[in-house]
């Protein structure tokens, strides 16, 4: 379980690709204090700590990831926003993340907002998927490249966030342009709103 706050962002060192598997070896300041098997999240994803060498560290992304996340388009020298798993004895400063992102989206806009920045995002709309919970609404919250942001202006495939100068500096929104491809997770709790819905109205006549 993840907050969204982004301790920093980490660089992609090595990439090896072994059947439909992809590790990636990263280096970030606090490399050296993980542990085997300790879950992080990468631009959202949550991933297992398989290997260790100093502040690097290798994790494994499988074909379902891949195929669900922007990982598979990684390169060495990347950067990649990293958390590690929420204490249970802190403060909750984002909102709730799993770190089980739901698909990609692409940012279609930016605008300058008198020193932040606004993006706007666009994602594959499903009708099915929406009764399920998959949609953004207005002041809710979305996990974006794992950063938990606020919902702005938001349409059935778009959705708009600002980012402040201190977010765009330290996390890999410095390098999302028009046309980047980013890591969304909705929202779990409207998730199981959804879900709750659907179960009242499919429950059998009498």
């Amino acid at each position: 379980m993840f907050s969204g706050i982004i301790e920093e962002f980490a660089k992609v060192v090595a990439i090896r690709h072994d059947q439909e598997n992809i590790h990636f070896t990263l280096s970030c300041s606090f490399g050296h204090e993980l542990s085997i098997d300790q879950s992080v999240a990468h631009n959202g994803v949550c991933l297992t700590v398989v290997d260790l060498d100093g502040d690097c560290y290798t994790v494994t992304a499988m074909k379902e990831t891949l195929e669900r996340s922007n990982l598979g388009l990684l390169k060495v020298g990347d950067k990649v926003n990293v958390e590690r798993s929420m204490m249970m004895n802190g403060r909750l400063d984002g909102h709730i993340v799993q770190g089980h992102v739901d698909m990609t989206a692409t940012c279609i806009a930016t605008k300058d907002a008198d020193g932040s920045t606004y993006f706007t995002f666009r994602y594959p709309y499903d009708a099915d998927m929406a009764r399920r919970g998959y949609f953004t609404v207005d002041k809710g919250s979305v996990t974006v490249n794992g950063v938990s942001l606020t919902v702005c202006n938001p349409t059935a495939d778009t959705f708009e966030v600002a980012i402040i100068p201190y977010t765009f500096e330290h996390t890999n929104f410095c390098d999302i342009r028009v046309g980047t491809v980013v890591n969304i997770e909705f929202d779990i709790l409207g998730k199981y709103i959804a879900r709750l819905q659907n179960l009242q109205q499919e429950q059998p006549t009498k």
